[in-house]
């Protein structure tokens, strides 16, 4: 943590506090009147504070600086505060400017001007705080600002073996929603630098950054699958082609539950990379050392994007950093007997595909191999036994959705409330005839589709769930669970004030924190 000009002083010398009497000793000794004395003693030591108070940097200057997006981070032994370092460079490759401060740099006051702000948090000991925290949480809990205008998001770090893991960040967070500030994902917990959290909170970085390249931290372990189905959902829509997609592990092995999530490594469509190798005169068919050929690991690399200097195959490997992975709601069970995904076909302002749609949607032969893993996603799973869904989506948030819905069946669990939104009936009614059978059957007791681009007045699901609030209540008290799966822009934050103004901020708050309200918003 970098000291202040009186930390430093207070640090190096003990007495410097006592330095001003010390001076003014003599002073004392020499005059014979007692309020001159005084007076010189009593400027000596302001004139002090003065140079200690001016030599300190002012928490709201700090954070007024025209940044945007500020980092802060509270740690004890050094890790969240080098994550925070990583995190500023991911934002940084992005063209998006930040500063690092430790979490105590800030005050109160200070977060009400701010509308940015990333968290990222150990638990020092069993749910203490770390030393460049504590005063801040003190403060905060002193203190209560307005942080209506903020957004935040929060990586904490933890150690699950404590009784109160992850202890402080949880109190930091429920201290920050209670002030109003807003959420942009879920606090994201990372057991013991868990690696998956890590990539996670990666991708989280990637979308506020609009997706723009990175490298992953720690390097990746894929396993190969094969791409055995494609089909387009939504033929002739106003919006994205959107594709259901089959792949099966090479291994024969899986497992996974719903809510988990799949990473998966892009590659470059083949015409790139040909064209890369003709214009370095290079063989893509050469063989590395691992054995795979020069063109193969091209695919999977950050290619410049402009002229390239002749040079070796090595040199050219060396310098080009791995593709970031890509992330998706699983939209099966495991039972299935394949993976499924929903991608949305996605495109850049330029007109060129998007990297992991492009693939997946456009590049990808039937049959070829796909870097996948699988993460497990505790936020959006669910135990066993729970009460009935509520299920609120929109888009290809429906992938998350249906593995639960398909998990509850298979478990024989009904009656649940399914409410998704999309453009238009005609073209965009996502597994129309599976929603319509359960829907039949009673897995469905109440089936709301909302389109969006039909009829004079937009409806989205959160201006139904306000219509239906008298149900929502009813439900909830019951034992319902909810879970939200879609764009966090739009649907994500009003579908959460809608709730909030519903059932009330302190209890949306208690049913998250009873694994009763979850969400999977990208």
């Amino acid at each position: 943590m970098p000291l202040t000009s009186s930390s430093c002083l207070s640090r190096l010398f003990p007495w410097a506090p006592w330095l001003p009497l010390l001076l003014a000793a003599p002073l004392l000794l020499w005059s014979g009147s007692r309020e001159l004395s005084a007076g010189i003693v009593v400027l000596a030591y302001l004139a002090f504070c003065l140079l200690v108070w001016r030599g300190r940097p002012a928490a709201a200057e700090v954070v007024a600086a025209d940044h945007e997006c500020l980092i802060a981070y509270a740690s004890q032994g050094g890790q969240a505060q080098r994550l925070a370092e990583l995190s500023a460079q991911q934002l940084k490759v992005a063209g998006i400017a930040s500063s690092v401060l430790p979490l105590n740099a800030l005050t109160p006051a200070s977060l009400g001007g701010l509308s940015r702000l990333l968290l990222i948090v150990s638990t020092y000991g069993d749910g203490e705080a770390p030393d460049n925290g504590a005063a801040f949480e003190r403060s905060l809990l002193r203190e209560a600002p307005n942080l209506a205008r903020l957004d935040y998001a929060m990586l904490a770090l933890g150690d699950s073996t404590y009784r109160h893991f992850c202890g402080f960040a949880r109190r930091l967070d429920a201290r920050l929603r209670m002030l109003g500030a807003r959420a942009l994902h879920d606090r994201l917990e990372a057991d013991r630098l868990d690696p998956a959290s890590l990539r996670h909170w990666q991708q989280q970085l990637g979308q506020l950054t609009g997706h723009a390249p990175f490298s992953d931290w720690q390097p990746a372990e894929w396993e190969a699958w094969r791409l055995t189905q494609r089909q387009r959902l939504n033929p002739g829509s106003q919006g994205g082609p959107v594709f259901h997609l089959h792949l099966v592990p090479e291994s024969g092995e899986f497992d996974w539950q719903a809510g988990d999530i799949a990473e998966l490594g892009p590659c470059h469509p083949p015409g790139r990379i040909a064209a890369l190798l003709d214009t370095l005169n290079l063989d893509g068919e050469a063989r590395q050392a691992d054995g795979h050929t020069l063109a193969w690991h091209l695919a999977r690399r950050q290619l410049p994007e402009g002229p390239v200097p002749a040079t070796s195959a090595e040199a050219l490997l060396d310098s080009l950093a791995p593709l970031p992975h890509r992330e998706y709601s699983i939209a099966s069970t495991a039972a299935d007997g394949a993976l499924e995904l929903v991608v949305r076909q996605m495109h850049h302002p330029d007109g060129r595909p998007g990297l992991g749609s492009g693939w997946l949607c456009l590049h990808a032969p039937l049959g070829a191999r796909i870097d996948l893993r699988i993460r497990a996603n505790p936020g959006f799973r669910l135990e066993r036994a729970c009460g009935p869904l509520i299920l609120i989506g929109n888009g290809t948030g429906i992938a998350g959705l249906r593995a639960h819905l398909r998990s509850r069946d298979r478990l024989s669990q009904h009656g649940h409330w399914l409410l998704f939104g999309e453009r238009n009936a005609g073209h965009d009614r996502l597994f129309r005839e599976e929603l319509e059978a359960w829907a039949d059957s009673g897995h469905l007791s109440r089936l709301d589709l909302l389109f969006s681009r039909d009829g004079d007045e937009q409806r989205y699901v959160q201006h139904r769930l306000r219509d239906r609030a008298d149900e929502l209540r009813e439900r909830i008290a019951q034992g319902a669970c909810l879970l939200v799966c879609g764009s966090l822009d739009g649907m994500g934050r009003e579908v959460d004030a809608v709730l909030r103004g519903i059932l009330g901020a302190a209890l949306v708050d208690e049913l998250a924190r009873e694994g009763r309200y979850r969400r999977d918003l990208y």
